[in-house]
């Protein structure tokens, strides 16, 4: 029994909900996989947000009408087709799917598209060896520990330099007084001598 008219709507307004949520679309040949494996790719996908689709390519070509940024999906759509729709973590999305490729040996990456390109395999596999969501909040927090780290370590010794600076000051300051002092006691010695020369002339 085909499908009714209504119910072909409904899955073109659901493609076109959810090509609105995503970024990245990725086109495999499905044919040959059974419903429990279909199952499994969904699963396996499921964590990093992405969705398996497996619709007719007419179905498809209606929901990407008017889309600008999808267009370049007509290209692949052709045979059996099945669409994994990527929120935002691609990378762990595509590791996902590569691994369950790995498993299967029965799909074929057709290719995909982002922000308005066509992909082709080897652009995929340069998106799937990126670090994941979860790999790049973990390197961004240990950024931010490391940085906070040297702050602290920055703040506490403040008051060690701080008080070698005031030190060196009043070093400095002491050094110039007593030479200052010094100099003023070299004056009256030499003032001295000096009156008494005069008054061993005038007494002769």
């Amino acid at each position: 029994m085909g499908r009714t008219l209504e119910n072909k709507k409904e899955i073109v307004a659901d493609l076109k909900e959810t090509l609105s949520e995503s970024t990245l679309a990725l086109v495999i040949e499905y044919q040959g996989l059974t419903v429990a494996e279909i199952t499994d790719l969904r699963r396996r996908l499921r964590p990093s947000g992405a969705v398996c689709k497996v619709t007719k390519n007419t179905l498809m070509g209606i929901a990407i009408e008017g889309e600008e940024k999808w267009q370049p999906l007509s290209e692949l759509l052709k045979g059996s087709s099945a669409f994994l729709l990527v929120k935002e973590d691609f990378s762990s999305a595509i590791k996902a799917y590569q691994d369950f490729q790995k498993a299967t040996k029965k799909t074929e990456l057709r290719g995909g598209v982002m922000e308005g390109r066509l992909l082709k395999e080897p652009d995929v596999k340069a998106l799937g060896d990126l670090p994941s969501k979860e790999q790049l909040i973990a390197q961004i927090a240990g950024a931010i520990n490391a940085l906070a780290t040297k702050i602290a370590v920055g703040i506490n010794e403040v008051p060690g330099s701080l008080a070698r600076a005031l030190q060196a000051v009043a070093d400095q300051e002491q050094s110039g007084g007593s030479t200052e002092t010094a100099a003023v006691q070299d004056s009256s010695t030499e003032a001295a001598t000096e009156a008494d020369s005069s008054t061993e002339t005038a007494a002769e």
